[in-house]
């Protein structure tokens, strides 16, 4: 932030139009596109209303409460959480409906969800149930704290040698029994998460996926039939990260059995910031996808600014940019713009070159055409926005150069 803001509320400083480049903020710099931002947005709220899917982004990839405000007015269902921190702070800025992505164990964590419930009527809550055991320890740690409202449960479906749920249908129905012998607790639906059976979009992945949502339609109907979603309102099935949600809606908004109340939600997160590696590759709006119409491709969101400060050798660059201020999990900074020092011009292109390296506090520009000097400034395009924001307490929002927000995150 400029040094002339310290001392300022955001409106106080947002009040003087501050210009990223010309207010005094230092580098290394996130920023966020405005207009990408709402684009992004609105294409996403418009192709679910579209296809019938309901949406809970997953807050973890932002943790920024403003961003779940713009979410929620572009009509999201609700907002998932994966740890009971993050599900705290949804809850201090009023979040109303709160998937938990996750098995909730936690005694401590458990007492003060059922205090939340029991505080406020329009509350509405569910998360996974993944063992029998952990419905044991949920059911015992609810009864021994009180309260009078149940835990909604979904019982989660993982996959061999994946992630957290139960490995077969078999397992799936002996936890939904589970969940019924237990007061405290009320079965409402099914979840699952794709993404963990495939990992790159060719065609055999595809096809994983799409045998993996099968069973997870397959087992809600054997549920059903079983009589465990008997006088529901509504039974949730839920899947869907941000690589394959376009399988995710075309396998969970086919017809279900008569008289099945079921509201297919999804959780896509990184759709909002999308970026410039991982979900450029791999989003469905980025390739083709199986219900393709006419909606335009997300756009990345995310830029980092970062100055040269050195230039060791003739095809090597020092920036002000290392593993504390940016992703590098899923792909390197790619280099885009070039802003020369002392200039009010607008910015060229990178020229040749790429990231080949980051330390704690630099990173490490190969050149092999690019000429920057020490004091220009480069912006780069991000991969993985999981784990950019992670790094970020407060970041502008710009609109061309002007800073017209400040978004805070809460991790």
């Amino acid at each position: 932030m400029p040094a002339d803001s310290f001392g300022s509320t955001v409106g106080e400083f947002l009040d003087t139009r501050p210009k990223l480049f010309e207010s005094g903020f230092v580098g290394p710099l996130l920023a966020l596109d405005a207009a990408a931002l709402e684009h992004n947005l609105t294409t996403m709220a418009g192709w679910c209303a579209a296809h019938g899917l309901e949406l809970a982004p997953h807050g973890k990839t932002t943790m920024a409460p403003r961003l779940f405000e713009r979410q929620l007015a572009h009509g999201a269902w609700g907002i998932t959480a994966a740890n009971v921190s993050q599900l705290r702070v949804y809850r201090a800025f009023g979040v109303r409906r709160i998937l938990f992505a996750n098995e909730l164990v936690d005694p401590c964590g458990l007492a003060w969800l059922a205090d939340e419930l029991d505080a406020d009527a329009d509350f509405a809550f569910c998360c996974y149930a993944d063992s029998p055991r952990g419905v044991e320890l949920m059911a015992a740690a609810l009864t021994e704290h009180g309260g009078t409202r149940p835990v909604d449960v979904l019982v989660e479906l993982g996959n061999e040698g994946g992630r957290t749920g139960a490995r077969t249908a078999a397992q799936a129905r002996e936890l939904a029994e589970a969940v019924r012998a237990q007061p405290r607790l009320r079965l409402v639906g099914v979840a699952g998460y794709e993404g963990e059976v495939a990992h790159d979009v060719a065609a055999s992945s595809l096809a994983a996926v799409d045998g993996y949502l099968r069973e997870l339609r397959s087992l809600v109907g054997e549920l059903a039939e079983a009589g465990h979603f008997a006088g529901l309102d509504e039974v949730i099935v839920s899947a869907g990260g941000s690589a394959f949600f376009d399988q995710v809606a075309e396998a969970l908004t086919q017809p279900w059995p008569d008289g099945l109340p079921v509201v297919p939600v999804l959780r896509s997160g990184g759709y909002l910031l999308h970026d410039d590696g991982f979900y450029r590759i791999r989003s469905p709006f980025g390739r083709e996808h199986r219900l393709a119409g006419q909606e335009p491709p997300f756009r990345p969101a995310m830029r980092i600014w970062a100055q040269v400060v050195s230039r060791p050798e003739p095809d090597l660059a020092l920036l002000t940019m290392g593993r504390r201020d940016v992703s590098f999990d899923q792909g390197l900074p790619e280099p885009q713009v070039l802003r020369p020092a002392g200039g009010d011009q607008q910015p060229l292109p990178a020229g040749s070159c790429r990231v080949r390296g980051l330390a704690d506090q630099h990173a490490f520009l190969e050149l092999t055409g690019a000429d920057p000097q020490v004091g220009d400034w480069i912006g780069f395009g991000l991969s993985h926005p999981c784990t950019v924001f992670d790094k970020w307490n407060l970041i502008p929002v710009t609109d061309g150069d002007e800073v017209t927000e400040l978004v805070r995150t809460f991790f």
